[in-house]
């Protein structure tokens, strides 16, 4: 799971952007948003100017997801719905209190059972994390300053709502757009996207749900990064399959 994330961004800026796989180098700026250091392509005089490409991916749970669009600010994040490992739900909430609102911690806590009020606490939670993710602040930002108003529709698989509204600074900000969607029952996205760059103008198609990918999805336009060394492999292949110490372990069950 540690590299699908970049592979996923690898595929896009290949196929997307149309970079050749072996000449694509990516880097994290230094708040973590990760973005294109090499090639930059530099159009010619007479090219009308496009808009600069921004793109983002998150990963948790069984799920990586990458969002992306020219001319906006994007950023995305994903929640998996899990209990509290090692307190009580109230707790949990207790410890988290800073990072809402009054309004947001009313509609978590009115959402009915602890399983149905943790989905609203992680649903506002990838709100919030896709909007710092896109203006790529980190986690020095104060999350009271920005407070969500749910769509009224519910969230059902197979289909994106746009409907969720954002106050920063107790000001709704109609610039920004949020689609929400469920990849399955327990985990949530949430796509940021910010105002139009002047070099943009295309209005945002309708919201559309994330395709799923297979491994060979994601390496069909790969090509290798290093010549290949069969001493290197032969190597490997004559590894264990796993350490002596685990497969004493396990045998001691």
């Amino acid at each position: 799971m540690q590299n699908q994330p970049w592979l996923l961004l690898r595929k896009f800026v290949c196929e997307k952007m149309e970079v050749p796989w072996s000449e694509i180098r990516l880097e994290r700026s230094p708040r973590g948003k990760p973005y294109l250091a090499a090639p930059l392509k530099v159009g010619l005089d007479s090219e009308p100017e496009q808009p600069a490409w921004s793109f983002n991916v998150s990963h948790q749970g069984d799920y990586a997801v990458l969002a992306a669009d020219q001319g906006r600010q994007v950023g995305v994040d994903i929640m998996k719905t899990t209990m509290p490992g090692s307190s009580s739900v109230p707790e949990f909430f207790r410890i988290m209190t800073r990072q809402f609102t009054a309004y947001e911690w009313s509609v978590i806590q009115s959402a009915g059972s602890e399983d149905q009020q943790l989905t609203a606490f992680y649903r506002h939670w990838a709100l919030k994390e896709s909007f710092i993710k896109a203006i790529g602040t980190g986690l020095g930002f104060n999350l009271q300053r920005v407070e969500f108003h749910l769509s009224s529709g519910p969230l059902t698989q197979g289909r994106a709502l746009r409907q969720t509204k954002m106050h920063l600074d107790e000001e709704e900000e109609e610039d920004w757009v949020f689609e929400e969607s469920l990849l399955d029952g327990d985990h949530h996205v949430a796509v940021a996207l910010g105002p139009q760059d002047k070099a943009g103008s295309e209005a945002l198609p309708p919201p559309s749900t994330f395709t799923l990918l297979s491994f060979s999805d994601l390496i069909a336009s790969a090509s290798p990064l290093t010549e290949e060394d069969s001493d290197y492999w032969d190597s490997f292949k004559m590894k264990a399959e796993s350490p002596q110490r685990q497969r004493d372990t396990q045998a001691s069950k």
